[in-house]
């Protein structure tokens, strides 16, 4: 490996009595990146896009409580909740000196990042959107499991469910509106899957569907935010996601008019087809819209 090939490191820190793991990469005084994962995924999700970006930016990009590598406690005395996860990470940002940063929310990384910056919006430096829904509009109708068990959580509205934490499905996550679906890594879909595995998977995932329906009401809340404090930020929106409609990628467009738009032939998972173009595209943007007000 040469000197110039950039290092990804691998550790995890103690937050609140929980072990969360994570891959940094990046010089410490370069310019901040937080990377947060989506469903069924961890930080796996970002394993190549980080080495891209290394040279530019100082990422990291955790690990929730329950995916990945993190530690997994047991639901019955652990909430699984997005407000528990986003309490979790912003105290790991604090602990590892992520005190200012650009934020990039995939997925589940929205109402876990949405979270953290409404509590502290000065940390805020700009933002990345890849199909991460905060707009009634973005559902699809593979929500409609889902919102049955929002409406009444019982064995019967849990149950077919489970089906979404199977290998098939997952792999299925993975391909889906990807046009190339040979550059989407067999590896993505088999290790989101080992994880399904472990003890206490399948209840801690269920609970976290079913607290899902505490996003909404707070989509408002989240629209208001991004329309008073207009954040730089580009947006990437697989059009063919089985979950988050293109409504939903424009749907940000009203509030955030001076956003960058990329409307990508892919599925949930955009990074894993479209890397490269995504990576370059992320430099561009820094360098253009983010970097000259941070030297001006």
């Amino acid at each position: 490996m040469s000197e110039d090939t950039p290092t990804v490191t691998y550790g995890s820190i103690a937050v609140d009595g929980l072990n969360v793991a994570y891959r940094e990469a990046g010089n410490p005084t370069n310019p901040k990146l937080v990377l947060l994962h989506g469903f069924p995924a961890s930080s796996h999700q970002y394993r190549d896009l980080i080495r891209l970006l290394a040279d530019r930016f100082h990422l990291i990009a955790p690990d929730y409580p329950g995916f990945g590598l993190s530690d997994t406690p047991d639901p019955a005395t652990f909430s699984y909740t997005f407000d528990r996860i986003a309490h979790v990470i912003k105290r790991f940002l604090a602990l590892k000196g992520f005190n200012q940063y650009g934020l990039f929310v995939q997925d589940y990384g929205g109402p876990v990042g949405f979270r953290i910056i409404e509590s502290e919006p000065d940390a805020l430096e700009w933002l990345i959107i890849q199909n991460s829904n905060a707009y009634e509009v973005g559902f699809t109708a593979a929500w409609d499991g889902l919102r049955n068990l929002w409406k009444n959580r019982s064995p019967e509205t849990e149950d077919p469910l489970l089906g979404l934490l199977a290998r098939d499905t997952i792999k299925a996550i993975y391909l889906h509106g990807a046009k190339r679906p040979e550059l989407v890594s067999p590896d993505s879909w088999e290790s989101a899957s080992a994880f399904m595995h472990r003890p206490h998977a399948a209840r801690l995932h269920l609970d976290l569907f079913y607290d899902y329906r505490t996003n909404v009401p707070l989509y408002p809340r989240w629209q208001a935010l991004l329309r008073e404090r207009q954040p730089e930020t580009i947006i990437f929106w697989g059009q063919g996601d089985m979950f988050f409609t293109r409504e939903g990628g424009d749907a940000y467009l009203a509030d955030l008019p001076a956003a960058e738009m990329h409307r990508l032939d892919a599925g949930h998972f955009a990074v894993e087809d479209h890397l490269d173009y995504v990576a370059t595209q992320i430099r561009r943007f820094y360098s253009q819209r983010v970097g000259v007000l941070a030297s001006a």
